[in-house]
Order: structure tokens, then sequence, then C-alpha cells
């Protein structure tokens, strides 16, 4: 049911934001406050076009909180090191939290906008971004995440590994959770991919005490084979997603396999081989968890039957299915959690707050990201396709791999070679920091727990660490969509 807010609220509204500007001394800009000052949600970059300082601070915002990411584990130490339960404890852990970072900073980028532009003006620019990948992510995070559908990711695996059976038995299994899952994200997408493999990888290696240099190498080569992984269909990787539409990449079911989708099974098999080759001694003496080593109490002997598995693949294939409905597969969610509810016997704890937690962060960066196309969409305008495919790479770094696409899409005339070197250059450098791939998120919220502990002298994922571990991989993935031929 809708509500619509009183015509006297509105008017409130409208002139308070003016009216303490005056009693601040600060001036009041012309041309009105409201949310049609601009025009609406069509002309509301206009209205902020105009005012360059206003995207200069959101550029500031978009920088300080990128360098922010790299001093979580600082805040982190600041909030234990204070009085447990005081307001200070509680907000350094906020400011620690990596998925929160975005979100914050973007609120003071609407802070500015709203103080100069208008509240109206602010929420229009809200309402013309689009948040449905946050919604989709945190759906898709959370029923990914069920133990059920966990299940069903390691039966796949552990089948692929019987047919590697000229490698040691835990090598085929390791092999086949970084190839095998990766791959996955194709078909069910990146983020459902990124979130049933490191789970796996956390339940099966991360939880029993992995060296420093193996958890990081692990870390690296996940994020780029990710990243590289759902590349095979159109509309798996959100930077093809972002693109495939508008450049026709959707009209030939076998373009993106033979021009992009061959090369990442390469490379993603290649980084997870040279990983097994490097920690083939470590490997050897894991082995390979049972699943009673796993799950622990009650429900270890209660493995899910077939058709609540089979139903948890029903909601997730529905999810991807309407990938760009929001409505549908959010009301799909609500029947998803009273069907969890009513088989609680065969569940674990919904990851509802480490879903929400990532959705926020990637909230965050589609709302400073939306203010940044006033320098990206010149950068890539100015480079020719090598030097656009070292730049996209080294960009993706600093900012969303789909924005980043999403604005190349924006600029006229580029050829067939410019898009390849501008897509490709985005998937390759996916896995260097948190923020270059949307899946990236949810990788860090499960695993960031097996790098905090006092005995290693870790306070988290460190985003140096991640950047070391993932130069390797995204250089051979670089290789291989570079020199690679497409098929035909």
């Amino acid at each position: 049911m809708s509500h619509k807010t009183p015509k006297k609220e509105v008017t409130t509204m409208r002139h308070l934001v003016p009216v303490l500007l005056l009693l601040t001394g600060a001036p009041v800009p012309a041309g009105g406050h409201g949310a049609h000052a601009g025009g609406g949600v069509g002309g509301v970059m206009e209205v902020i076009g105009q005012h360059q300082w206003l995207l200069c601070i959101a550029t500031a915002a978009f920088a300080v909180a990128v360098l922010h990411t790299f001093c979580v584990g600082k805040f982190r130490s600041i909030g234990d090191s204070a009085p447990e339960g005081s307001i200070k404890e509680n907000v350094f852990h906020l400011l620690g939290e990596v998925e929160a970072v975005f979100l914050l900073w973007s609120a003071v980028a609407l802070a500015a906008l709203a103080c100069w532009l208008g509240w109206g003006n602010a929420v229009a620019y809200v309402e013309s971004r689009n948040y449905t990948e946050p919604m989709f992510v945190f759906v898709i995070m959370t029923v990914a995440a069920t133990r059920p559908v966990i299940d069903a990711v390691q039966f796949l695996i552990r089948g692929f590994s019987r047919a590697l059976f000229f490698l040691p038995r835990e090598t085929a299994f390791f092999f086949s959770a970084l190839f095998v899952g990766p791959l996955l994200g194709s078909f069910v997408t990146e983020p459902a991919a990124m979130t049933v493999t490191a789970l796996v990888l956390k339940r099966q290696y991360y939880d029993r005490g992995l060296s420093r240099p193996f958890m990081y190498a692990v870390l690296g080569v996940l994020f780029v084979n990710v990243s590289i992984g759902g590349v095979l269909t159109h509309f798996a990787a959100p930077p093809v997603l972002m693109v495939a539409g508008t450049w026709g990449w959707d009209s030939d079911p076998t373009f993106m396999f033979r021009t992009f989708g061959y090369k990442a099974m390469l490379a993603v098999a290649l980084n997870t081989a040279a990983l097994c080759v490097l920690f083939r001694l470590q490997l050897r003496s894991l082995g390979r968890r049972t699943d009673s080593d796993v799950h622990n109490g009650d429900a270890a002997a209660m493995a899910a039957p077939l058709w609540v598995i089979a139903a948890h693949i029903g909601f997730l294939v529905f999810t991807v299915v309407h990938v760009h409905h929001s409505k549908m597969f959010m009301g799909s969610f609500l029947f998803f959690l009273a069907f969890v509810f009513v088989t609680q016997e065969f569940q674990e704890r919904l990851k509802l707050r480490e879903s929400l937690l990532v959705a926020g962060f990637l909230a965050g960066l589609v709302t400073l990201g939306g203010l940044q196309q006033w320098w990206l969409e010149p950068v890539l305008g100015s480079l020719n396709a090598f030097p656009l495919f070292l730049g996209a790479t080294g960009l993706t770094a600093v900012t969303d791999n789909a924005a980043l696409t999403y604005l190349g899409s924006l600029v006229p005339g580029l050829s067939a070679r410019m898009k390849y070197a501008l897509v490709a250059g985005s998937v390759t450098g996916g896995g260097l920091t948190v923020i270059a791939n949307a899946p990236n998120p949810a990788g860090y919220s499960i695993l960031n727990p097996s790098f905090c502990g006092e005995e290693r002298g870790m306070t988290g994922i460190s985003p140096l660490g991640l950047v070391a571990a993932a130069v390797v991989p995204t250089l051979i993935a670089g290789c291989c969509f570079w020199l690679l031929p497409a098929l035909w």
C-alpha cells in the first residue's frame, strides 16, 4: 500500500535546507530546492553537472572510501582496545567493516548534494540509480549460502574430482573447487558462485588453519577466477551484463564462449594448477574433510533430502532467471524464507546479516559510482585498444568493473576491438581489490573471519595482501585474454 506524503510536509522539507543554510550564514543557491528543480529523475544529473565542485566532492568521497578500505584493520584494532560495550568500541568496529565503507561515504556525498541542491534533488538522484544488483546480490547470496545448496555444489565438485584420477585425492578436490566453482558463475551468476565456492573453501580448508601465504594465495586465485569465470555467457558477469544488450552480444549464443569463454576456462585452469603445484605439500597434509567433519552437532547426521535440495535449487534458478525484475525475485525470496522456516530441521542459520552488509556495500558503490562519470568517460574515450585494456585492468582496482563497462558503453563510436579491450580488462582486474567486482564483498564477508586471530597476528584480510596475491593470477588471465584469438 502506498502512502502520499501530505503537501504541507513536502513543502516543509523543501524549505528546511535553505533555512538551515541561512541560519549558518551559507549562501542559498538559486533555482529551487525541490524534487522538480532538476526536472525530476531525468534532469537531476544535468543539475548536478552544473556544479563541478559537487562532482569533485563526490570524487573525493570516492577516493577517501577507497583509502578507508585499506584502514579497516586499524579501525578494528582501535575498537578492540576500547572498553567493551562503549560507543567508541561500536563506532570503530563499524568503521572497521569494509562492507559499510562505501555506504558511509555515499551518505557524505548525498549530504553535500542535499545541502546545496536541496533534499528533493538528492532524493531524485537516488531514484535515478539502479539498485537492482545490490538487491539481487542480497537474495542470491542468502539462498546460495544455505546448507542444501552448498551440499549440492560439493557433490558436483566431488564428482568432477573423481574424473581427475591421476591426481592425489585431496589435490583433485581442491582443484575442482577452484575450477568448477568459479565457472558455475556463468550459469548461476558470479555472486552465487562466489558464495558457494568461498563457503566450500572455508569449510574444507580455511577452518583448519592454513599457513598465511596459502590463505592469501587461495584468496587471490578465488577472486580472479570468479571474476573471469562468468564470461562464458552474457547474463552472469556484471561487467558483461551491463553492455551485452547495448552492443548486441546477447544476439549470438556462441559469441561469449568463442570470444571470451574458452580463454577464461584456460586461465582458471592455469591459475588453479599453479596453486596446486606451489602448495602441494600443504594440500597433502590436509586431506579432504567429510561431511561429518564439516557439520557439527545433530545437524551433522541430518542430511537434507533430495526434495529440499531441489527446492533450494529451484529458488536459486528462479532468482537468476528474473535477475532484472526485483519485484519478482524479492517476492520469491519471501516464499523462500517461509520454506526455510518449515524445513528448519535441515537448515543452518541464514546469512542475512552478511548478505545485507554486502548489499549495502554495493548500494554505496552504485550511489558514489554514478557521480564519477565526469572523469571516467574522458579517460576511457582517450585510449587505444591495448592501453584501454591495461587502463581498464588498473581502473577496475579502484572502481567496480560493472560501472566501468557501463560508462564505456556510453562512449560513442567504440570499435569492436575497443569494446573487447574494455570488457576483457575489466574482468581481468576484477580480483585485485574487494571493490573491483560485485561478488568480491561476498567472498570477503565469508572468508575474512579466517584471517582474524591474535595467534596469527592478523586482524582481517589486508588489502595490500590481496593485491599481492592476485597479481600473478591477474597476469595469467590478462595474457590469455589478450594473446589468444577468438575461436571463429
